[in-house]
């Protein structure tokens, strides 16, 4: 890849850093199902980071920090639906109650 003209340096994508962060914070909150939000915007900001990084020509950088948040948001939405799919068949009780038989 060669340099971006005037020599300056490339910057590193902001669409890149928001995805990582939102596709990672999505990830840790995954306790809290409507967090999935943040799994979902980590995704589509991946995405699109990646798209403008690879037409940028060099001027900027970040595509590891955009695939971060591809990969983040993708396992994000697979455990939320999961953890759905669990909850919906009975395999995990959210309905929390507690007994005391004493």
């Amino acid at each position: 890849m060669p340099p971006p003209p005037g020599g300056m340096p490339p910057k590193t994508s902001g669409k890149a850093i928001a995805s990582m962060v939102t596709g990672l914070v999505g990830l840790l909150t995954i306790c809290c199902g409507f967090f999935v939000v943040t799994s979902i915007v980590g995704l589509v900001l991946g995405f699109l980071a990646r798209k403008e990084i690879r037409d940028s020509g060099g001027e900027l950088k970040g595509d590891g920090m955009a695939l971060t948040g591809i990969i983040t948001g993708i396992i994000g939405i697979l455990m939320v639906v999961v953890t759905i799919i669990l909850v919906a068949t009975g395999v995990i009780d959210a309905n929390f109650e507690y007994e005391n038989n004493t």
